[in-house]
């Protein structure tokens, strides 16, 4: 099975907070497929950092509101 990545995010919370809106409507927002939003929200994908600054930019946070890093252990 293949270790996620070390960035997790809230995305599902902030969509939660504006309107309940959909991965679909997210994605169209941000031009990408909802396929591509549910791997980024179930940390499953990383995010292009334009696609982050995008998906940043819908919700008017930082970036770093939205992604966080997970340091892992060396």
């Amino acid at each position: 099975m293949a270790t996620p990545p070390p960035i997790s995010n809230i995305i599902r919370r902030l969509r939660f907070d504006a309107d309940e809106m959909t991965q679909q409507e997210l994605a169209d927002r941000i031009g990408m497929t909802r396929q591509t939003v549910a791997a980024i929200e179930q940390n499953k994908y990383s995010p292009s950092l334009e696609a982050a600054f995008r998906i940043a930019e819908v919700f008017e946070v930082e970036i770093g509101t939205v992604f966080q890093w997970k340091k892992t252990a060396e």
